[in-house]
């Protein structure tokens, strides 16, 4: 009967020995999770700027165009500009490519831009 006690303390102290080390952390976690809200942080930080550059080539499409400008859609990514959606005219295509390239803060200018009638 001594014995079966002396296992079952044994086997308790053994358990909660244990334990300690499975929650136990090293030091290398802390950075990672600094990385892990840095990176958050960045990612933050690129949104706005991609916002805040698209509203820039939309602003100076709208007052260039004024409702020729109102099918187009503009992406910004790191600098890059796609226009997307559909004008009248080529002109109105080539001459909305040139608007956004003329933007601070834009690297390129894809255009993506479709020609379609009025009305159709």
């Amino acid at each position: 009967m001594k014995a079966i006690n002396a296992i079952k303390v044994a086997g308790g102290a053994l358990l909660i020995a244990a334990s300690f080390q499975a929650f136990a952390q090293t030091s290398e976690a802390a950075p990672a999770a600094d990385q892990a809200a840095a990176a958050k942080s960045q990612h933050k930080a690129d949104t706005a700027a991609n916002r805040a550059l698209g509203r820039k080539v939309r602003t100076a499409l709208s007052k260039a165009l004024g409702t020729g400008a109102s099918h187009i859609t503009v992406r910004a990514s790191h600098g890059n500009i796609v226009l997307q959606g559909s004008v009248p005219e080529q002109d109105l295509s080539d001459k909305a490519t040139e608007i956004a390239k003329g933007v601070d803060g834009v690297a390129s200018v894809k255009n993506a831009l479709s020609i379609r009638a009025e009305g159709t």
